[in-house]
């Protein structure tokens, strides 16, 4: 069986996540491409898109979510991602039990008692007349039945888990600072959710693992379960074993693979790029090795958005408010070449992120 180092995993991961080579993709196709993208920050999946479709204008993403094509909501790993209302339609049933679960972790003692279905059922009373609430606004609304529990794990079971819903806008937004408020996902895209299949097969799960691996292969299970937070997909992978290729990674993990996707040779230039916060590209693998070493592994769970220098996280990066400046604050040492090119690409969002009105990029020592 072949084994695919890890510089040729990175390479791989580049092009199915389109930082390789910049797309010539609407951004919806973008969006559903990635399989959405992971947006608790409401402005980071701005410069993800930026980062990876040659042209980007941020009121189109926008416009997508209040003309309601996409959609923010708690999805894969219980996290708010921005996903397409076809995708969301077609896989929040196959998340539910996932979500109840994982909300449940969190607060099994302050929940303790409380029967779910009830609960659900009450979530649902109250958002039956398609007003947008808060978390806390629902927690209240059903706070006099179970007083017990307190606001926050009543609003985020019912709006992260019981609830089938949509963040609606103006979060998420351009340049938007707004609250979370919710609505009933069947009420906001005017559609019901796909039911589970009546026969007991699972092509929602067999959905999944090819659109993971398309966006992120080749990729081992335990990858694919990291991303999506699903514990239940063995049998989709195993049903589609017949269609898929494998290979090994250098520590002898089988990896599966569509027998068509990309992987290009592992000496292809890799430009500079500039990562959001909790971007995919990192957070959507267990084996995280293929883009960020292990002395860095912390920062893709801290929040920090980071920079890429030849296919690898070799920097971090902020932006200061009103300066119109990026401040790169490297993990090592840069070559001159690769200096030249982190400066380059950071003026360029400095220009981004500034409507054109500052491209300074200041690189601290490393």
């Amino acid at each position: 069986m072949t084994v695919l180092d890890t510089r040729a995993l990175n390479r791989a991961t580049l092009a199915r996540q389109l930082l390789l080579d910049r797309a010539d993709l609407p951004v919806l196709d973008a969006v559903a491409h990635l399989c959405g993208l992971q947006a608790q920050e409401p402005q980071e999946p701005y410069v993800g898109l930026w980062s990876r479709l040659r042209t980007f204008d941020p009121a189109a993403l926008s416009d997508l979510l209040t003309g309601r094509r996409v959609v923010r909501t708690h999805l894969m790993r219980r996290t708010v991602h921005i996903v397409t209302a076809d995708d969301v339609l077609a896989w929040r049933a196959r998340h539910h039990d996932m979500l109840r679960t994982r909300v449940l972790g969190t607060y099994r003692r302050e929940l303790d008692g409380v029967d779910l279905g009830e609960l659900a059922a009450a979530g649902h009373e109250v958002m039956a007349d398609d007003e947008p609430r808060s978390m806390s606004d629902l927690a209240r609304a059903v706070s006099d039945r179970w007083p017990a529990p307190g606001n926050r794990p009543l609003g985020e079971m019912l709006a992260a888990a019981l609830l089938s819903t949509a963040q609606l806008p103006p979060r998420g937004l351009w340049r938007t600072t707004a609250g979370a408020r919710y609505a009933l996902l069947s009420s906001w895209l005017g559609r019901e959710i796909d039911p589970p299949a009546p026969d007991g097969s699972d092509p929602v799960g067999q959905a999944l693992v090819r659109r993971y691996l398309a966006a992120f292969g080749p990729a081992a299970s335990a990858d694919l379960r990291a991303w999506c937070g699903l514990a239940g997909l063995p049998a989709a992978v195993s049903a589609l074993r017949g269609e898929l290729v494998a290979f090994r990674d250098e520590r002898g993990r089988e990896l599966l693979d569509l027998p068509d996707a990309p992987r290009p040779d592992p000496e292809t230039p890799a430009p500079v790029r500039f990562l959001p916060a909790f971007d995919n590209a990192i957070l959507g693998y267990h084996d995280r090795g293929r883009i960020i070493g292990d002395a860095h592994r912390g920062l893709s769970v801290a929040g920090a958005r980071v920079v890429l220098v030849d296919g690898r996280v070799a920097a971090t990066w902020t932006a200061e408010a009103g300066t119109g400046t990026v401040l790169v604050t490297p993990l090592r040492r840069f070559s001159r070449a690769d200096r030249a090119a982190v400066e380059g690409e950071g003026r360029a969002l400095a220009s981004f992120l500034s409507d054109g009105a500052g491209d300074r990029v200041r690189v601290a020592a490393p």
